[in-house]
């Protein structure tokens, strides 16, 4: 039986049979707020190329009453089963009326309810990528049979429905009733329905005014900054569409940021939904702003690249996903009055580091992945398909030149307007503008796996003079288990030239070039002085592993921190992170280098991804009996920081979590109780909601508080914020007790929501308590295939990578996934979540090996 799962192949046969013409639905929501099923009726007309073939439609529901084919009714029992409802003898055109009950869900899936404890209002949003419109109304679940979706909703008096098309007003019995949309996809339908807080504006350009809209939930309302999410959305809709010539291709724009959501939002056409953590409650750092504006871009961008030229099938996901991460990336850093110009730093510090991680699992994959059904394409909405693909874009307009790229998606817009595309339809618009052949390209970039490494090799006489200038490209052999070969790839990078000038590590020249084979010369460069750092993939314009040569990297290890421009320390800071994983840095020779240029370090964002990384590090990298040398180094580096921090400041704030996230002292531990209680304060520090709940975490992770305080904070913060930072704590506590509720919480009801589930696992999993966790290792791979089968993606998910045993750094771990492996015989989806997640193991042991060797 299929179960849930849709293969390519019979897309592509569905496909060459139907041509879908409209969707009309019908949905009764007025019982939401009680919550339980809700009955759906959907009309479907479409064609059929061959008169008396049969083929099956969509539908995840747990009661099916009627479907009727062209006037004829059929027993639901015998054409119902799994997620297919069989259609029979078809027409050459078609009409088909199912009536059925279907399930609101609490795991961020099909229409997703959600109760906020503020007001015990219901509020419902759906989420469709990738295969679950199947779970509101019955479909073609498949981005290449797009048609038109005319939605009628009954909700409860006083709510309201967002849709793609445009709002309108509800009759007197609650009934909203919308035009039908352009030819879209299923996937990017949506329905946003509930008593939400509503702010309206426009955009006007071309002659063109369209409706703007951001919605919340009125508990959220006071910190909704919507002046600030409108700037933003505006200057996109500029430059999007002086970039891209074409007319953004919905009525209006709505924004509406939603509770519990997985992602960070979703492209549903005109309609998108966005986690509503990102309206932020309490202070934080121009980071997260800067986050979220490339979140509302990327979602914009989306309205042309998925919305209104989509994919064929999931293998090309990546014509979606890359083209919105590279373009709302590049808003922001050209843009006219953009607050972040130096959002390529942001990139090569963050989204570049998660893409070189994924292309170093056993689950890496070409840009443009092979894939077979819908398990695939589920677990690939990954680093290599956003950050990677985005990486090769920005390679590829250095290599065509940014005005050819975009005349080429000019191009690609207007011909498949409303259509479905493949690779070679971008790539054919592309070579037209560009004059370029880009297949040799395309085979190298977007059709092979794994990443190459550029070194300099640097010859020089007495003088200091260079003598010889190459540089080295590798292609390191692919993870076991991966498939392919490594190759070796055409890059165009820069080369930077940096000299010391008033202890200021300054720029003095650039040279752009091609870089292809295993050794390319540098002729240029011979019989000039050596500078002090030699920088490849300066600006990072391409792809790469990048490592320097011993002299630029004992200037750099002295003087990171003295780079007068971001992006070429983000780029050192990568690259130094990257050793560190790979073994080639110690561990504790990368915590002395953040050490030494930290402090030096004026962007925020790199100095929270320093954060993160340097923990990480020492939670997995260090060798275990030097780890806790290096976390109280640490940690007193995060209170002498935060002591010293400009009062008020992002860095303040960010030294202030990094703090809270590894005291450990009694003294460390007493001060933060003091921060919490009010008893002591640091000048300009505001511990508010959220920098509560940080500290008292850490205190409940380490044993200093109990349920009582607990209990208290949340009637402080009596919100579903609040209940999800509580259960997280709840679960940090160092009890055997706490472990063991956690677990059944999570692992044997199944009853908690996404949201929340997430909060417990991240309070089970503390680095400090590997002890405590070492017996779930077992109990792990003995639920983790039940889990697989008895819960839905997005739930399932969550346990098989966030309870994996990463903890637990030993061969014991490897030996243990891989008896289960071989006994289990998962399928490919499971296999690759549980591969991806031994790995990170085997690579700790490695790190912590080297970290050994660098103390001996």
């Amino acid at each position: 039986m299929p179960g849930t799962n849709l293969t390519r192949d019979e897309a592509q046969q569905r496909a060459r049979l139907l041509d879908v013409e409209s969707y009309e639905i019908e949905l009764d929501l007025s019982g939401a707020q009680e919550g339980g099923t809700f009955r759906s009726v959907t009309t479907v007309t479409f064609t059929a190329a061959e008169p008396g073939a049969e083929t099956f439609i969509d539908l995840v529901a747990p009661t099916v009453h009627e479907v009727v084919l062209n006037g004829t009714a059929l027993d639901p029992a015998a054409v119902f089963a799994d997620s297919r409802i069989a259609l029979p003898g078809l027409a050459a055109r078609n009409e088909l009326k199912i009536t059925a009950d279907c399930d609101y869900t609490n795991t961020g899936e099909g229409l997703h309810r959600f109760v906020d404890p503020v007001d015990n209002q219901a509020y419902l949003y759906t989420q469709f990528e990738v295969p679950d419109a199947r779970r509101v109304f019955p479909n073609f679940e498949q981005p290449d049979l797009k048609a038109t979706f005319q939605f009628t909703v009954k909700a409860p008096q006083g709510w309201t429905v967002i849709s793609n098309s445009p709002t309108p007003k509800p009759d007197a019995d609650g009934v909203w009733t919308f035009a039908p949309t352009p030819r879209i996809s299923t996937y990017i339908t949506a329905l946003i329905v509930g008593p939400y807080h509503s702010v309206h504006s426009t955009w006007e350009g071309n002659g063109r005014v369209v409706p703007l809209a951001i919605y919340c939930r009125p508990s959220l309302a006071e910190y909704l900054d919507a002046d600030d999410i409108f700037a933003v959305t505006r200057q996109g809709f500029d430059w999007f569409q002086e970039k891209f010539d074409y007319a953004y291709p919905f009525e209006k724009y709505d924004q509406l940021f939603v509770p519990e959501f997985n992602a960070g939002a979703m492209e549903n056409a005109g309609a998108v939904t966005i986690r509503d953590q990102y309206v932020f409650r309490s202070k934080v750092t121009d980071a997260a702003y800067e986050a979220r504006a490339e979140t509302i871009l990327h979602e914009l961008a989306h309205m042309w690249f998925g919305d209104l030229v989509t994919m064929e099938w999931w293998n090309d996901l990546w014509l979606n996903e890359s083209f919105a991460t590279y373009t709302s990336i590049a808003c922001q850093a050209y843009a006219p009055g953009s607050k972040w110009p130096n959002s390529w730093t942001s990139f090569a510090n963050q989204m570049k580091t998660w893409a070189y991680r994924q292309d170093q699992l056993p689950s890496t994959h070409p840009i443009m992945a092979e894939i077979r059904d819908l398990d695939d394409v589920l677990v690939n909405f990954d680093g290599i398909t956003y950050a990677k693909g985005a990486s090769v874009l920005k390679q590829l307009v250095a290599y065509v030149g940014m005005d050819e790229f975009f005349r080429g998606v000019q191009t690609y817009f207007k011909r498949h307007a409303f259509g479905n595309t493949r690779l070679a339809d971008l790539l054919g618009a592309l070579e037209e503008t560009s004059g370029r052949d880009l297949k040799a390209w395309s085979k190298a970039w977007l059709q092979t796996a794994g990443i190459n490494i550029l070194r300099p090799e640097i010859e020089t006489d007495a003088d200091g003079v260079i003598t010889s200038f190459a540089i080295k490209q590798e292609a390191p052999a692919l993870p076991a288990g991966a498939t392919g070969e490594p190759v070796l790839r055409p890059h165009r990078i820069a080369i930077g030239l940096y000299e010391l000038e008033g202890g200021k590590l300054t720029r003095t020249e650039r040279i752009e070039l091609d870089v292809d084979g295993e050794l390319t010369k540098v002729d240029q460069l011979i019989g000039r002085r050596r500078p002090a750092v030699v920088l490849l993939n300066d600006d990072d314009l391409s792809y790469a592993k990048v490592r320097l040569d011993a002299q630029s990297l004992a200037t750099v290890t002295r003087h990171l921190g003295d780079f007068d421009s971001t992006l070429p320390r983000a780029l050192s800071w990568a690259s130094a992170w990257d050793m560190t994983r790979d073994g080639e840095l110690a561990t504790r020779d990368y915590l002395q280098l953040v050490l030494s240029g930290i402090p030096k370090e004026s962007d925020i964002g790199v100095v929270q991804s320093l954060h993160r990384q340097v923990k990480l590090a020492l939670d997995l990298y260090a060798a275990p009996d030097w780890r806790e040398t290096g976390l109280a180094r640490w940690s007193e580096t995060t209170l002498e920081q935060l002591r010293a921090a400009e009062p008020s400041s992002d860095h303040q704030l960010a030294w202030a979590r990094a703090f809270a996230a590894t005291a450990r002292t009694d003294e460390q531990l007493s001060l933060l109780r003091a921060l919490l209680d009010g008893t002591s304060s640091l000048d300009g520090l505001v511990v508010d909601t959220e920098l509560r709940w940080a500290f008292l975490q850490r205190l409940a992770a380490t044993g200093q508080v109990g349920e009582a305080e607990i209990a208290a904070e949340l009637e402080r913060d009596r919100t579903a914020a609040g209940e999800r930072h509580a259960a997280m704590a709840r679960a940090a506590f160092p009890t055997a007790e706490a472990k063991a509720e956690a677990w059944r919480q999570v692992v044997e009801k199944s009853e908690l929501a996404n949201a929340v589930q997430e909060a417990v696992i991240g309070g089970f999993v503390q680095t400090d308590q590997r002890e405590l966790l070492a017996p779930y290792t077992e109990k792990y791979f003995a639920a983790v295939k039940d889990v697989f089968e008895s819960r839905s993606h997005e739930i399932g998910q969550q346990i098989i990578v966030g309870l994996y045993p990463t903890l637990q750094v030993s061969q014991a771990t490897l030996d243990a996934t891989d008896a289960w492996l071989a006994e289990a015989q998962p399928n490919a989806k499971l296999r690759r979540m549980v591969t991806e997640s031994r790995a990170g193991v085997e690579r700790a042991l490695r790190a912590q090996a080297a970290d050994a060797a660098a103390d001996d």
